[in-house]
């Protein structure tokens, strides 16, 4: 059997993972980070000040909860920033998987409101080490580090359709990981005090954001986005993606899969046919068909849902010649040809 399978971009897509091709400018589009630590922030002042997105504390390995997470991150985006949440990984205490499920339960999640960002994991040096025990990687081996951080974007992955930022310095990442390139796919927040962002960690050609002060003139954090604010704003409003597969049992019998690859559901996703080689559609359920052409409707379809049509035709069985049936998903074309 072949199977081939195209993929559908309902709307421009956004190269999130170091923005490729878009130039580093030295102020960037201001932003800023902020904990329990930074208590009570004036954000109309941050908004005011020019900042233009935030995020947020929510949580830290599997039992912390930031007390003032809902007051920052609602006040953020009351005052019209584009907001995001962050978890400060505890990898000594617990699997990847479970701290991205607690992350996901305590204001983790990704929201489709246009104004939420996505998820962040926060890797950094051990700063409790008088207090566990562990070194500054947290004890764990650079190949158990790796896994770690594979399970916690894996599950968030999933459970969200969206690529977990990843908030790193680039010697921790070195040292930890052992310069890893296997998550140039998430956007990446590098954090270096400084004038300049310097040199990336392994596999980022560059920053997505960056952390550029402890503290400044805007509440908290200092930060950047490395892009325009279009692109900030569609990090936060990505678009629809839809994938196309489909296949032949035998010359009479075929089928077409719709599935969301994507974090948004798409209603009223439209899916067009025709037979050819000269036989026509006899059956095809849960579709209009007449003669040699099918019509579908899919009405709705969440991240990580698919559905399967199923088309047969007159075609004899051992009958000479090519025959198929052609697809329209969109700007997507498929053709099926059974021998």
């Amino acid at each position: 059997m072949i199977c081939r399978v195209k993929r559908l971009v309902l709307l421009t897509a956004l190269a999130t993972a170091g923005l490729t091709g878009t130039a580093w400018a030295a102020d960037g589009i201001p932003g800023v980070d902020v904990s329990n630590w930074t208590g009570e922030v004036d954000w109309p002042e941050v908004a005011s000040g020019g900042g233009k997105f935030a995020f947020v504390h929510a949580t830290e390995g599997t039992d912390y909860r930031n007390p003032v997470f809902g007051a920052q991150y609602d006040g953020a985006a009351d005052a019209g920033l584009l907001r995001g949440a962050y978890h400060f990984a505890q990898p000594h205490e617990s699997d990847g998987a479970a701290q991205a499920d607690f992350f996901l339960q305590n204001g983790g999640d990704w929201k489709t409101d246009g104004r939420t960002l996505p998820g962040v994991l926060d890797l950094e040096e051990n700063p409790y080490k008088d207090k566990n025990g562990k070194n500054g990687c947290y004890d764990l081996s650079q190949k158990d580090m790796v896994a770690w951080i594979k399970s916690f974007t894996t599950t968030y992955k999933q459970r969200t359709g969206r690529q977990a930022i990843i908030y790193t310095t680039r010697a921790w990442w070195q040292t930890c990981t052992g310069d890893s390139d296997r998550f140039g796919a998430h956007p990446l927040w590098l954090a270096r005090w400084g004038g300049d962002p310097g040199e990336m960690p392994k596999g980022w050609e560059r920053q997505t954001f960056w952390q550029s002060a402890e503290k400044g003139t805007l509440a908290g954090g200092q930060n950047s986005f490395n892009g325009s604010q279009a692109e900030l704003e569609e990090l936060a409003n990505p678009p629809a993606e839809v994938t196309v597969s489909g296949s032949y049992r035998n010359r009479r019998l075929y089928w077409v899969t719709v599935a969301n690859s994507g974090p948004v559901t798409v209603t009223h996703v439209k899916v067009s046919g025709r037979a050819f080689g000269g036989q026509r559609v006899v059956a095809a359920q849960g579709c209009d068909f007449s003669g040699t052409a099918v019509r579908c409707d899919v009405a709705e379809l969440r991240h990580g849902q698919r559905v399967t049509f199923w088309f047969t035709t007159n075609a004899k069985a051992k009958g000479k010649g090519k025959v198929g049936m052609r697809f329209a998903v969109g700007t997507v074309k498929l053709t099926i040809t059974a021998r």
